[in-house]
């Protein structure tokens, strides 16, 4: 990990104090690295679109779509945090490495699952940016780079999955407003009457059911 983020450097972990204080610092860095290395991005965003598209935007409330978020994000990180787990946080718990070589060994897993959901164009323009030459294999391109690439090609993905939801109830809008409008009733907001039959478009398809499907098996 020549290349990678290396916050151990120069420190001596082995000293109990001290790894004491990198692990408590690690956890309240736990958000960000909730956001920026798995699939949380995605999902919120989706979902939060999705709620736009349906026009309530306080329905669902935010703890629900977070909530939602979060487990699905556990749920499709399963096997990751299993293998992160299995070659790494056990063997630190049970001191038979120390917490730089746990990181390590952490972090071709983590890295496996960004890069397939990380366009090459995202990971090719911070390259170009960091001004560092071209990654021979995968494996090695540096966590500077590979973080902000995948942060930016799961809100690209997310965008795209925005845009298909919003089109059948862009449809039922445009229909409600022209109605509306021919029956003189423009000071009624199209949006009310829209509402329940995009709730019931909604509810017919199973759209939860084939939303959050279509979510996990695009990971």
């Amino acid at each position: 990990m020549n290349n990678s983020l290396d916050i151990s450097k120069g420190l001596d972990l082995n000293n109990p104090v001290l790894s004491i204080f990198v692990i408590i610092s690690l956890l309240s860095l736990l958000p960000a690295v909730l956001v920026m290395l798995t699939s949380f991005t995605r999902i919120v965003v989706v979902l939060a679109l999705l709620r736009q598209g349906l026009g309530s935007p306080q329905i669902p409330p935010n703890p629900v779509l977070i909530g939602l978020s979060l487990f699905l994000t556990l749920f499709i990180m399963s096997p990751t945090l299993n293998t992160i787990n299995a070659e790494a946080i056990q063997p630190l718990s049970e001191k038979k490495i120390t917490l730089t070589e746990a990181f390590h060994r952490a972090e071709p897993s983590i890295k496996k699952f960004m890069l397939k959901q990380t366009r090459q164009k995202d990971i090719a323009l911070f390259v170009k940016l960091a001004k560092e030459k071209v990654p021979t294999e995968p494996g090695d391109i540096p966590l500077k780079i590979m973080i902000p690439a995948f942060a930016i090609s799961e809100l690209k993905t997310s965008f795209e999955i925005g845009f298909l939801l919003f089109l059948p109830f862009l449809v039922i809008d445009m229909v409600v407003a022209s109605i509306l409008l021919s029956m003189g009733m423009m000071m009624l907001p199209p949006v009310m009457i829209s509402l329940p039959f995009k709730l019931l478009l909604f509810v017919l398809v199973d759209g939860w059911n084939l939303l959050i499907g279509s979510l996990v098996r695009t990971f």
